[in-house]
């Protein structure tokens, strides 16, 4: 995965021993089955590659393990990154066709005499 990239979460929960601290670190926490699109991945000094998304922003924080201030990031399992399938170039180009008509007025059809 790479900024830029669109991804899903497949995984929100929160272990109910990390509740407390993950609910003092963001203020604003992912949805599963939610799309989303990685704005900056972050080492985090080798701990646990992290995220940080388009679509969530959290104020930085001085984080003791890795000593120093950053927006929380969400572990990177907790997203698969969507693949779409690319449309075939000739899909994406639109064709015109003109069709030539006389310039003549058009004539009413005479009635047919029985």
């Amino acid at each position: 995965m790479r900024p830029g990239d669109k991804v899903i979460c497949i995984n929100d929960k929160i272990d109910a021993d990390k509740s407390t601290e993950i609910r003092r670190d963001f203020e604003i926490w992912i949805t599963k089955d939610k799309e989303y699109t990685i704005r900056e991945i972050l080492d985090n000094n080798g701990i646990v590659t992290g995220v940080l998304l388009d679509e969530v922003h959290n104020f930085p924080k001085f984080f003791k393990l890795i000593g120093r201030m950053q927006e929380p990031a969400f572990a990177i399992w907790r997203f698969r990154k969507l693949n779409y399938a690319a449309a075939p170039a000739e899909a994406l180009t639109e064709e015109k066709e003109l069709i030539s008509v006389d310039s003549e007025p058009l004539k009413k059809a005479e009635p047919v005499d029985k």
